[in-house]
């Protein structure tokens, strides 16, 4: 009963038997081999259009390189409040990029309210030099807490960051649980919606370690090499993270997993939606479930192996939990089973 974070499970039997594969023989270093580029060219099939693609070890290396090769003196990102690279990152973001800021834009279910955005970008004039000037957008898809931008909410975004020229980053550490949510393509969810960046992840779907930077402008991606040097990304055997990503790619299997992640979050959110000793606080659609669970159930469900973080409760509602109660995290992944999700509910409601 493991909810704590989709980082706890392991590498998926084809991933792990695809890196074993891999372990033997000799194979150009540095991104150069043949599997690099059989890889590379895979992103631009599934992306339908060519694309550049960078691998690295995190998802905070994707954002904060992503981020840094876009801004220039005096940067500034515009970011939601709760979004992971302002609030979980420490400060990698604003170290990569010479010390551009992250300045925070509320909006209800962990989104970028448009409206708010408009009017925080006009806040920063391109002549006003003792503010600093506006470099980019970025949101994270899925949100911080488990929800899920629909296609026409990324394109409004997109145009209000087109409006001042500034590219738009796409945090995807939870990309394919995402795109399933959403029964969409990854063009569709991406380039076409005016997604300039994406970091894509990997690590929390089933690979041991692989996250890329993909740019859908080649031509936007001229910096990326030094600037992935300089930040000790640059993989001598880089051949291993590509490995990861071919095997994660074949048949369709990083939908697949993503689509048995969800699909065991849906378990948990149809249970936890009939106890009487929880309920939902907020509806999510991707492997992310927030409930507000009494103490004491969540303590015995606790006792009994299971494995979750209490969260913070959202400064907005402040009376989402009582005294007596307690607002959780549980997030599935590959590696959850039925009798998982079952045992957990059942110490629930004991």
């Amino acid at each position: 009963m493991f909810f704590a974070s989709d980082n706890w499970a392991g590498a998926h039997k084809s991933i792990a038997e695809r890196l074993l594969t891999e372990s033997t023989g000799f194979a150009a270093a540095y991104g150069a081999g043949d599997l690099d580029r059989k890889v590379e060219a895979r992103f631009s099939e599934i992306f339908e259009r060519e694309v550049s693609v960078f691998f690295v070890a995190t998802g905070t290396a994707a954002n904060s390189l992503s981020l840094a090769s876009v801004q220039r003196p005096g940067g500034i990102t515009f970011c939601h409040s709760e979004a992971h690279v302002i609030g979980d990152e420490c400060g990698a973001p604003e170290f990569f990029s010479g010390s551009a800021r992250l300045v925070a834009v509320d909006g209800e279910a962990g989104k970028i309210d448009p409206a708010k955005l408009s009017a925080k970008i006009a806040s920063f004039p391109e002549d006003a030099v003792r503010h600093g000037r506006a470099s980019a957008v970025t949101i994270s898809q899925t949100t911080e807490i488990g929800t899920v931008y629909s296609l026409p909410e990324i394109g409004e975004v997109a145009a209000i960051a087109r409006k001042r020229n500034l590219p738009l980053h796409m945090d995807g550490a939870r990309f394919a649980n995402a795109l399933v949510a959403l029964g969409a393509t990854p063009a569709e969810m991406t380039w076409k919606r005016g997604v300039d960046m994406l970091s894509f992840g990997g690590t929390k779907n089933g690979c041991w370690c692989a996250e890329a930077i993909v740019f859908f402008n080649p031509d936007q991606a001229r910096e990326m090499p030094f600037i992935r040097k300089r930040a000790a990304q640059l993989f001598s055997k880089s051949r291993f993270i590509a490995a990861q990503f071919d095997a994660y790619f074949e048949n369709g299997l990083w939908l697949d997993l993503a689509r048995l992640s969800n699909g065991m979050a849906d378990r948990l959110r149809a249970g936890i939606g009939t106890s009487n000793s929880a309920r939902l606080a907020w509806p999510t659609a991707s492997n992310e479930v927030f409930a507000v669970v009494s103490k004491s159930a969540a303590k015995i469900a606790e006792e009994k192996g299971a494995k979750f973080y209490e969260w913070p409760v959202p400064a907005a509602t402040p009376e989402l939990v009582s005294e007596s109660e307690t607002l959780i995290r549980l997030v599935t992944s590959f590696a959850t089973t039925e009798a998982d999700v079952d045992g957990f509910l059942k110490y629930l409601a004991a």
